[in-house]
């Protein structure tokens, strides 16, 4: 859904609910807790919503939009913690860039990213250094529209603005993330990064649970609708 058409109803952005274990749709432009502005948070509206408190088990940027997991119950918020830990969970998400990368359609990417805590943005290096992070992702491009290209992205470890970084700094940033070098905003200020899949195992069950966020109703994304 695009910012101006999307619901304004929680209750239209859940997209699995039990007693454990319960994941949004995201809309881009929502923080998933509070920040530094008065707008209300995914957490917040969350706990409203389920009418209880509930805990964030992983993240995705404000600009970005769809799933997001959260925990009913801090022994579920420890199960989940661990399987990320683990690198069980896996975690897809779809990125809409202009150019694509280097390495062709498809292609195993790794690099070292350092935090900024003053800019907050991270910065890419193509060798180790003191205090960088290893960064791993593969993707795969699904098709192409007339400006535009869709990456099938899968993340190999979770660091702060991965996607983000990692492809501008192959040459392909997302349209509109300015932050990391797109030409243009969009008019909205989001980013088209989609969190699509999740596939985790449930805490009492232990049987896989797989999960997908339908992506936003405008007409970049559309442009993909036969292919996603």
């Amino acid at each position: 859904m695009s910012k101006d058409s999307m619901s304004t109803k929680v209750g239209d952005w859940v997209l699995y609910n039990n007693h454990q274990l319960v994941a949004f749709n995201k809309p881009a432009g929502i923080p998933i807790q509070p920040d530094k502005t008065t707008d209300k948070s995914l957490l917040e509206m969350g706990e409203a919503y389920c009418r209880q408190p509930l805990h964030l088990i992983h993240r995705l940027d404000r600009p970005a939009g769809g799933l997001v997991l959260m925990a009913k119950k801090s022994s579920s918020l420890v199960d989940l913690n661990e399987q990320f830990r683990e690198r069980e969970v896996e975690k897809t998400y779809l990125a809409i860039v202009a150019v694509l990368p280097p390495g062709g359609s498809s292609g195993d990417v790794t690099h070292y990213m350092l935090k900024d805590g003053r800019t907050n943005k991270t910065r890419v290096l193509d060798e180790p250094a003191p205090c960088a992070k290893e960064a791993r992702l593969q993707y795969e491009c699904l098709g192409s529209s007339e400006r535009y290209h869709l990456l099938r992205v899968k993340l190999l470890t979770g660091r702060h603005h991965q996607i983000r970084a990692q492809l501008a700094k192959l040459g392909c940033p997302i349209r509109g993330d300015v932050k990391y070098g797109f030409k243009r905003a969009n008019a909205d200020r989001t980013i088209d990064l989609h969190g699509w899949q999740l596939r985790f195992r449930h805490p009492v069950t232990n049987e896989w649970e797989s999960l997908t966020a339908p992506v936003p109703d405008s007409p970049v994304w559309k442009a993909f609708a036969d292919i996603i």
